[in-house]
């Protein structure tokens, strides 16, 4: 497993940087990390009225028990494909899953996994399982620093995408419209470029010389 070097945080950011702008030749890099917990909400019809004409209020039945889903994302960063999965939990069982799948959506060549030090990320059971995938190498990282993370700027896509204004019955809705907009956003993916663009060229019409 090919964790980030360095004491600081420059080297760790450095190491990441380099995978996004010159990744190794023959492998593929990744930005993982889990949204959640989407929780299923059910709202009840509209307030009515009382015979004496006093407003009838009905509270919102907002869930917080075992249905709240989890969904985990990998962003290929030289097209912007994505790799989604939705679980009832945040743990390694659903973490390696999640990694079964990112192996077998990219076949060939070495994985880096850009992703947080959550405990599942670095647990003994995950560890044990990257033993028997050597392909997957694991580039965590520094606390504090989710912006090195690009699967956070497609998770702001996404909500507006599948969650914005939604309303779940229950885990399986919260599933298909994962997979509906996952789907959907892949169709018209483009790679992501670390960086910003070269601000545009200002162009004078007219230059004056002031004489003194």
């Amino acid at each position: 497993m090919d964790q980030v070097e360095g004491p600081g945080l420059r080297g760790k950011r450095t190491r990441i940087i380099e995978l996004y702008t010159c990744p190794p030749d023959d492998a593929t890099v990744l930005c993982a990390d889990e949204l959640g917990p989407v929780i299923p909400r059910t709202f009840p019809p509209a307030p009515g009225w009382s015979p004496d004409g006093h407003r009838i209020k009905a509270e919102l039945d907002y869930s917080r028990g075992p249905e709240k889903t989890w969904v985990y994302g990998a962003l290929r960063v030289r097209d912007g494909q994505q790799v989604t999965m939705t679980a009832p939990s945040r743990n390694s069982v659903f973490y390696q899953q999640f990694l079964q799948k990112v192996e077998d959506a990219n076949p060939i060549g070495d994985i880096y996994v850009i992703t947080d030090n959550l405990s599942s990320h670095n647990s003994l059971s995950t560890r044990t399982w990257l033993e028997d995938h050597p392909r997957i190498r694991h580039v965590f990282i520094p606390v504090g620093a989710c912006w090195l993370n690009l699967q956070e700027g497609w998770w702001r896509i996404f909500r507006k995408a599948a969650l914005a204004g939604q309303s779940f019955a229950g885990p399986d809705e919260i599933t298909q419209a994962t997979a509906v907009a996952t789907a959907q956003l892949n169709a018209r993916a483009r790679p992501w470029i670390w960086g910003r663009p070269a601000p545009p060229t200002r162009q004078l019409r007219r230059r004056y010389v002031y004489c003194l």
